[in-house]
C-alpha cells in the first residue's frame, strides 16, 4: 500500500506541475514556479506540525479521523466552488 501511495503521489506531482506550467503565461512561469515551490516546501512542515499538535491534544486516532474528515470537506468545497477544475482538459491549456 505504501508503494502504491508513493506512485500515486508521484503521478499527482507530475500532473500538478504540468498543469501549472501549461496554464501560466511564459513571462510569469519562473515566478509562479518559485512561489509554488515555497508553498509546497512549507506546507509539508506546517502540516507535520499541525498533525503533531492535533495528535497531542486530541489523541492519535481522533486526530487521524478528524484529518480525514477535513480532507473530504476541503475536496467537497473545492469541487463545489471550482467546477472548471474537474473538467480541465490539458489540451485546452496549450
Amino acid at each position: 500500500m505504501l508503494i502504491l501511495s508513493g506512485v500515486c503521489d508521484g503521478v499527482s506531482v507530475v500532473m500538478r506541475t504540468t498543469i501549472m506550467q501549461l496554464a501560466t503565461p511564459d513571462a510569469l512561469r519562473g515566478r509562479v514556479s518559485a512561489i509554488n515551490g515555497i508553498f509546497i516546501g512549507s506546507s509539508n512542515e506546517l502540516g507535520a506540525f499541525e498533525s503533531g499538535v492535533a495528535a497531542r491534544f486530541m489523541g492519535l486516532v481522533p486526530s487521524v479521523v478528524a484529518g480525514g474528515i477535513m480532507t473530504l470537506v476541503v475536496v467537497a468545497i473545492t469541487a463545489k466552488k471550482a467546477p472548471k477544475l474537474r473538467r480541465l482538459q490539458l489540451h485546452e491549456l496549450h
